[in-house]
């Protein structure tokens, strides 16, 4: 199906912009969620308008949080955490784990969803994004050690420490993809928007 995207979405695209996704992705969660709308001649005819509201919105929050951003490039947070021989952790650090620790280091409230990572479950350092905007992902270091040990023994990269062990499957995505900012558009579209036209699948 395709949607036209109301508010920027991770991953997919900025707002304004017409997507083709999957049916269970658009009617389960994206439009739900109202981050967008079926894509019908009417809702195409207001794209324009959309992407130049959510642009301005974009520039005043990339403006806002850029001090944000600037900040979060010299944060490093340690987790001391229980592992087996192999550096393997008896459990995991979790986004919920990482957004608590961020925002009480920055005093600011920082969203599990806002952390782009797996949960992590190897000893080491692990490069952690952090979305702020579509724009401004800045980057934290994030120093996994096992407990009673100097977190300095472990500040190479994770994968390097694993050596030979062997990869694990795929950790399960926490969230679906998120919408990066949480304002709606301000002007609501016009009602023909709303009514879904199947035929536009």
């Amino acid at each position: 199906m395709k949607v036209l995207l109301l508010q920027d979405v991770y991953n997919l695209g900025r707002a304004g912009d017409i997507k083709k996704v999957a049916n269970g992705y658009g009617r389960n969660f994206l439009i739900p969620q109202g981050l967008a709308v079926l894509a019908t001649p009417g809702a195409q005819n207001q794209a324009d308008r959309i992407r130049s509201a959510a642009d301005k919105r974009r520039t005043i929050l990339n403006e806002e949080l850029s001090g944000v951003a600037a900040q979060m490039k010299d944060v490093q947070l340690l987790f001391p955490a229980r592992a087996g021989e192999t550096g393997k952790l008896y459990g995991s650090i979790t986004t919920a784990m990482i957004a608590e620790e961020l925002s009480e280091k920055l005093k600011l409230e920082i969203s599990k969803r806002q952390i782009d990572s797996q949960p992590l479950r190897l000893l080491g350092l692990h490069m952690v994004k952090i979305r702020l905007t579509l724009d401004l992902i800045p980057e934290i270091s994030v120093v996994v050690y096992r407990e009673g040990e100097a977190p300095e023994n472990y500040m190479i990269l994770a994968e390097e420490l694993a050596g030979d062990v062997e990869p694990e499957m795929a950790a399960e995505p926490e969230e679906e993809l998120e919408a990066v900012e949480e304002a709606p558009v301000e002007e609501e579209i016009e009602e023909e928007v709303t009514d879904e036209d199947e035929s536009a699948e």
